[in-house]
């Protein structure tokens, strides 16, 4: 009786244990295969979307002002530190102004010195004072001459009585009419008549001489004044040379305090101790940090899709911020002319420079917990095109099929439906649909490479 019992209840125990089998096949066959591929599904939301371009870039300013050496010299010590702010006409840098007023000096004591030399050769009161006298000479040296010619022809009379008496008296001395006496008297007076008329006619010559001498003197007066004109106009020329290297020092003067030409910052500073430099050389570089813009080099089949005037985001760890939250950003031009650059993987890309200019009042949001200063890395976000109201799916819904079309996995009354479908904006989080999809559809995102159409799928819950 013992073992018949012993018996049933081992019977018993492998009946509950096949139903128990039975029944755990019963639900893996109902629940496992027969659900399908557990997948992540997600519906089409509407919303925004921005097709965007990430590059890095890097602040910079359209232009900086640079303080170089005006012209030759000692150059005093900058006390100036790169950092520190100056005001538009605060002095940054200044030549040794004892230097600078010596050439000064020496220049106006040039001009000065000028100035007395044209007063002094202008002056011709003495010379046209000679002048005077000399054409007064001329005009008594013109009466001498005329008096000594009146009395060479009075001595020619004299000889020509003379002779003519002597030639009277001759035939009558052996008459007796006259004595030898009277002839000798004739003679002497013949002798002296002739002596004093070569006297005159010599006197004559030689005033005629004189007054042909005399003549000259008035020419020789007007052209000493003539002369010192000239001076004058030689003098008046090295003034005028003159005057424009005081100029030039007055320049120099002026030129020699360096001022600022902006309220801004030294960005730079090449020169500390006072030293004689060269014209042109740099002292210090100056911008304004207000003025900061965004470089970044792109590749030039992104930035075809830009345009002046395009939405930009900076963000990045020197401005604080994430894509969500940057600073808002215009894309203010593009160069024209591409340039080849090679990338960290050896690839030479071929790109362009694009640059971005912060709206008002986006750098005084950081400007309270950080400085922003010139070459600093930023992150640029350059939007090509956007939609505030657009039927969107998470990028890693998508798929590329053989024929380079976009897909996806739709899911069908528990069936996995392989769809093509039609992208407008795309980046690397979602991708707007425009065909082929509705709000209401369920999408598998990021589906294994092992589904395939047709498969059932079930829906499991998201990490």
């Amino acid at each position: 009786m013992t073992k018949k019992r012993a018996g049933e209840s081992w019977l018993n125990k492998w009946t509950i244990l096949a139903a128990i089998i039975v029944a755990l096949v019963g639900g893996w066959l109902a629940l496992g295969p027969a659900s399908g591929t557990p997948v992540e599904m997600i519906r089409p939301v509407r919303g925004p979307i921005a097709q965007y371009v990430d590059e890095q870039g890097k602040t910079r300013l359209p232009r900086t002002y640079e303080i170089t050496m005006p012209l030759d010299g000692r150059i005093e010590a900058i006390t100036l530190e790169p950092g520190d702010a100056v005001q538009k006409g605060e002095m940054v840098a200044r030549l040794v102004q004892s230097d600078l007023q010596n050439e000064l000096d020496e220049a106006e004591a040039a001009v000065q010195r000028l100035d007395a030399s044209i007063a002094e050769n202008a002056d011709t009161t003495v010379e046209d004072t000679s002048k005077t006298q000399a054409s007064h000479f001329v005009e008594s040296m013109k009466a001498t001459v005329e008096a000594a010619k009146s009395r060479m022809v009075a001595g020619k009379s004299r000889l020509d009585y003379a002779i003519a008496y002597l030639g009277r008296i001759t035939p009558l001395i052996p008459s007796g009419a006259r004595t030898e006496d009277d002839l000798d008297q004739a003679q002497v007076r013949k002798v002296e008549a002739d002596t004093d008329y070569q006297q005159d006619v010599l006197i004559y010559q030689a005033m005629k001489s004189i007054d042909a001498a005399t003549m000259l003197l008035p020419t020789l007066v007007q052209q000493y004044i003539d002369r010192k004109d000239l001076t004058v106009a030689v003098l008046r020329q090295e003034k005028l040379e003159a005057e424009a290297r005081l100029r030039q020092a007055k320049t120099n003067v002026e030129r020699g305090t360096m001022t600022s030409p902006i309220d801004g910052i030294v960005l730079e500073r090449s020169i500390v101790n006072e030293q004689r430099l060269a014209a042109g050389a740099s002292l210090l570089e100056i911008g304004d940090l207000h003025e900061l813009e965004v470089e970044a080099d792109l590749l030039s089949q992104d930035a075809v899709n830009l345009h002046a005037g395009s939405r930009a985001l900076i963000y990045g760890a020197a401005v604080g911020r994430s894509p969500e939250d940057g600073l808002e950003g215009v894309v203010e031009r593009i160069r024209p002319a591409g340039f080849t650059k090679r990338s960290s993987l050896g690839v030479d890309q071929q790109r362009v420079k694009v640059i971005i200019r912060f709206r008002s009042g986006e750098l005084e949001k950081v400007a309270a917990d950080r400085t922003l200063g010139v070459e600093y890395r930023v992150q640029v976000r350059a939007i090509e095109d956007e939609k505030d109201d657009a039927l969107t799916i998470p990028r890693a819904c998508l798929f590329r099929a053989a024929d380079g079309s976009w897909q996806v996995m739709a899911v069908r009354d528990g069936v996995a439906k392989l769809l093509e479908v039609e992208v407008g904006l795309i980046n690397d989080r979602l991708a707007e649909i425009t065909a082929n999809l509705k709000p209401d559809d369920l999408v598998i995102l990021a589906p294994e490479s092992s589904l395939h159409d047709g498969d059932r799928v079930r829906e499991v819950s998201r990490k």
